[in-house]
């Protein structure tokens, strides 16, 4: 029996991602100000919105990378987080937004939010391009969310499945084969 490829449905597009990412640093800086802002992005997953995050910022940005795991290579999250490497930067004092893809569970969230606090920082916020409220299995406080959307497994935009995907320039569902 011949088994299908999954399919991908476009769910959200390149231009409404471009449009959101110029609202969020709007946003970041009329929280801030023009003090220096410490992005912080969770790999691997993240590159694309923190690029273009840093590009739509103005002022002083630094950028650094943390990494976390709790996916593997399977759909469904692990419920562990491990951190595979962590910032450079100091963040003692600093205004630090950390930069997630998408936020589910929220599991990796907490955990991230609580080590980093623990760190002293000035400030300390997220923006996420994704929320999948459904999915929350902990409370996290998430102050800058590019969309909402339903529990579903999607890739692009940085998210993959099995390492594929990332290079999209738009949000899809990824269907599972039959």
């Amino acid at each position: 029996m011949e088994t299908s490829a999954p399919h991908l449905e476009v769910l959200i597009d390149a231009q409404r991602i471009a449009a959101r990412v110029q609202d969020i640093a709007r946003q970041i800086r009329e929280d801030i100000g023009e003090e220096e802002v410490v992005l912080i992005a969770i790999l691997k997953g993240s590159f694309p919105f923190v690029a273009d995050l840093a590009r739509s910022l103005d002022g002083d940005v630094k950028v650094d990378f943390m990494q976390t795991s709790s996916y593997g290579r399977g759909w469904n999250s692990s419920g562990n987080v491990h951190i595979l490497r962590d910032h450079d930067i100091d963040i003692a004092g600093r205004n630090v937004v950390v930069v997630e893809d998408i936020v589910d569970t929220g599991l990796t969230l907490t955990a991230l939010r609580e080590l980093l606090q623990s760190r002293n920082p000035k400030t300390l916020s997220v923006a996420a391009i994704l929320d999948k409220k459904s999915a929350r299995t902990h409370e996290v406080k998430v102050e800058y969310i590019g969309f909402e959307i339903p529990n579903v497994f999607v890739v692009g935009y940085g998210l993959d499945h099995a390492e594929r995907y990332r290079n999209l320039p738009y949000v899809a569902v990824l269907h599972q084969s039959p």
